[in-house]
């Protein structure tokens, strides 16, 4: 458990914690929410030990491992990516010494402390998977978006995107007792993203995740801690079972504070009426001691939240865009290829795929801001194109102030709504008269894309808009453009936003393009039952054609299968999982005996070594036992494997 007890904390002169205290549970998954600027990152930072608090204890086993998805850049070394998984998780360290201890042996050396050394270093890489080490790997890689190829690259070769996902590989490897993640999907793509939802619905240990996704949150939390006015309230469930929760507080609050107050108010209308006489005397005195024994109660007053409405936009052609045979290509990596699109006026399309799939590529083509290799572009009768990415903000004026930029854009929008749209952008008070230059890059993102809101644009592309946005933002920005009537292609890997906007979604997989009807949510559900019946090579979209009702009758069977065969491992799994710790757990005390019958102190103690001698003899006997246990179960994992495999 992770405990922590009066925290208190400043920064810069901000007081970001007072007296905060919360507990966290093993094996507990939390999701750590707030407003941006309440401390969510340095809350992190301190659990990690890389901030000290100014007051306060931080609480957690001795033992614990902590693993730390930063929001931040991270740092890898020149090596290649499964050499780096290798060498996180110690893995080569103790290769090299097992191969040290086979030549010793090899070469005649028969000692009994070089077998009973290799023996345990044996055990050790066995326990640590070191055998299927590799396959593990590659499984987790290829769930973040990885090809088998890119196993060999150096990490170095990767964007700032991509060594985050490396980072995060690493973290899922190794398993940590304690996994810290800050915004872990924001360099994911939707499939990577739904694969970190399921990877983590079964991770064994205790999970805080900071994050703005509510569908991530939704899919992954199981209790929900929010910080606010430095201090944490907890509430069971995820992100939608917490506002359920928040409303029912907050009403139970407003319902409690009225009845004190119609009580006070009883209670002096009394007193003042009997004040003087005197045989009301006593029951004015004890009325009155009445009020001073009721417990004040917090009001907990429901947030302001800020609505926001796009100008009207002119009204453009029934045709917005219309690109055929659209091909592009950088040198000889062809990216696009034949890609083929119409989009109508009033829909609102989402653009997926994987990272490096080619969707900025096509976005930016739409916008006009990168032309095509090959192929024809076509806007509609007065189409207005407005184009949003994160390099948005080099169009911002850097000796401006906040006030000044969102002044600059003619709009028929009044200044009270631009004030209102720039509190809803988190840019409240004195923070419009800020220079621009002096803005963070969230900062000035937010005002690039509030500056773009402000024009009469009917066509917006909108690349990544919701990166620096607060759940509350990505909100306000969603109910806008739900009740705006232009038209709009979005991408973005934030589920929720997009299913409470797009009509279609438009994927982009091996440089061609689909369009399927709906949400993003339906089309995942599409993509997976296409998966599950090995039709992911199809380039065409969903159609009706009679060969599809026998495809369909052996996608339900096989998927069916693969649930039976889930449930089945599950089982086995859920008794595997807590063996590993326990053996791990005793194979680390084990080490420390080891370590303390080293000790020149503890030699000089004979009872002491005969205490510890009787502790390691009971802790071989325990990891005799359940390793042949491990063994039986991992037995029978392959016995299922094997089954249905051969009967899919």
């Amino acid at each position: 458990m992770i405990r922590i007890q009066n925290l208190s904390l400043t920064l810069g002169g901000k007081v970001l914690f007072s007296n905060l205290s919360w507990a966290v549970p093993a094996g507990s998954r939390w999701g750590l929410i707030g407003a941006n600027g309440t401390g969510k990152t340095t809350l992190m930072k301190i659990l990690t030990g890389a901030i000290a608090p100014d007051s306060g204890t931080v609480e957690m086993p001795s033992h614990a491992t902590i693993g730390y998805l930063p929001q931040d850049f991270i740092k890898l070394n020149n090596l290649t990516i499964m050499a780096f998984l290798r060498k996180r998780q110690g893995i080569d360290d103790v290769e090299k010494h097992l191969l040290y201890l086979e030549e010793r042996i090899a070469s005649g050396d028969d000692d009994k402390s070089t077998l009973l050394a290799y023996e345990r270093q044996r055990e050790r890489f066995e326990t640590m998977k070191g055998y299927s080490f590799e396959a593990e790997a590659g499984k987790i890689l290829a769930g973040l978006g990885f090809s088998p190829a890119d196993a060999g690259r150096s990490c170095l070769e990767f964007s700032g995107g991509w060594k985050m996902r490396i980072y995060l590989a690493a973290l899922l490897l190794e398993r940590p007792d304690i996994l810290l993640l800050d915004e872990p999907t924001n360099h994911l793509d939707l499939e990577s993203v739904n694969w970190v939802e399921r990877h983590l619905t079964s991770f064994p240990g205790t999970v805080i995740v900071i994050s703005h996704d509510r569908h991530f949150l939704d899919s992954v939390t199981e209790k929900t801690a929010e910080l606010t006015v430095g201090k944490i309230e907890t509430y069971k469930g995820g992100y939608t079972e917490y506002l359920e929760e928040k409303n029912r507080r907050e009403e139970i609050s407003r319902k409690t504070i009225k009845k004190l107050e119609r009580r006070r108010e009883e209670i002096m209308s009394f007193a003042e009426r009997f004040r003087y006489k005197a045989s009301k005397a006593s029951q004015v005195q004890s009325r009155l001691k009445q009020l001073d024994k009721d417990q004040p109660v917090e009001a907990l007053t429901k947030e302001k939240r800020a609505s926001i409405k796009f100008p009207p936009c002119p009204r453009s052609g029934l045709e917005v865009f219309k690109c055929e045979n659209l091909g592009k290509s950088y040198g000889e990596k062809k990216v696009l290829e034949g890609v083929s699109l119409n989009i109508r006026r009033g829909e609102k399309l989402a653009l997926v795929g994987v990272n490096g799939a080619g969707k900025s590529t096509l976005a930016r083509i739409m916008a006009g801001v990168e032309p095509p290799c090959a192929g024809m572009v076509h806007y509609g009768h007065n189409v207005k194109k407005a184009f949003f990415s994160q390099e948005s903000q080099a169009n911002l004026g850097m000796g401006n102030t906040v006030w000044q930029e969102v002044l600059s854009v003619t709009s028929q929008v009044s200044d009270a709504e631009r004030r209102n749209l720039l509190g809803a952008f988190l840019f409240e008070g004195d923070e419009i008269e800020k220079p621009v230059s002096v803005l963070s890059g969230g900062e000035m993102s937010r005002l690039s894309l509030l500056k773009l809101l402000l024009t009469d644009a009917n066509f917006l592309i909108l690349d990544e808009p919701t990166n620096h946005l607060d759940i509350a933002t990505r909100e306000i920005l969603l109910h806008a453009l739900q009740g705006w009537d232009g038209t709009a292609v979005i991408v973005s890997h934030d589920r929720w936003f997009l299913d409470g906007i797009v009509n279609k979604v438009i994927e982009i997989r091996r440089g061609k393009c689909r369009v399927f009807p709906g949400n993003v949510s339906y089309y995942l559900e599409k993509r997976e039952e296409e998966e599950t019946g090995d039709l992911g090579q199809q380039e065409t979209a969903v159609g009706t054609h009679p060969r599809e009702v026998s495809l369909k009758d052996r996608k339900r069977i096989e998927a069916a299968k693969r649930n039976e065969r889930y449930r089945i491992r599950k089982t086995v799994l859920d008794e595997l999982e807590p063996l590993e710790r326990e053996i791990s757990k005793s194979e680390r005390r084990r080490d420390e005996i080891d370590e303390l019958l080293c000790n020149p102190e503890v030699l000089e103690d004979s009872d002491r070594i005969r205490e510890l001698m009787m502790e390691r003899d009971e802790i071989g006997k325990y990891l005799e036992a359940s390793l042949e246990e491990w063994e039986a179960m991992m037995e029978r994992l392959e016995e299922i494997d094997k089954a249905f495999a051969e009967n899919l």
